[in-house]
């Protein structure tokens, strides 16, 4: 293989990579930069807020130690804490009692006791920041964020 025609294999090698990443992050529930609210289901609406996505992702698949485990590496947040989306890794998360893939959402926290804390949350438990009420999507996963 020639000088040339190795360049153009990398060129071309970072342009399929930098597209997969794009096509990823479009998928993502939670753009980056959305503004959210997290909220779980009715029963129990508080929100796990992990140290890691690792961590948020073996939780869902049912895999932890112990109850002390899990509360080393969560915070739990309140039912209708605001939070501000930094990043979103798209069909990561494989849920245990679930029928499909869930987001992890990287989320830095904009009110209440953990204003300023960054975390990890599933994209089941963010939910579009609106006016006095907030709604739950309609459909598992598709959630229009508004800034």
């Amino acid at each position: 293989m020639t000088p040339r025609n190795a360049a153009a294999l990398v060129v071309l090698q970072c342009i399929f990579a930098a597209s997969t990443h794009v096509a990823a992050a479009a998928s993502c529930t939670a753009p980056a930069g959305g503004r959210i609210v997290l909220q779980s289901d009715a029963v129990d609406p508080d929100v796990f807020l992990w140290d890691s996505r690792t961590q948020l992702v073996d939780y869902a698949a049912g895999q932890w130690g112990n109850t002390r485990s899990i509360f080393a590496h969560t915070l739990l947040a309140r039912p209708g804490t605001q939070a501000l989306v930094v990043s979103c890794v798209a069909g990561v998360a494989h849920p245990k009692f679930g029928t499909g893939d869930e987001d992890a959402v990287g989320v830095k926290i904009v009110n209440g006791r953990y204003k300023g804390r960054f975390g990890w949350v599933l994209s089941s438990d963010t939910h579009v920041r609106g006016g006095a009420t907030e709604q739950r999507p309609a459909v598992n996963g598709a959630k229009n964020l508004k800034r």
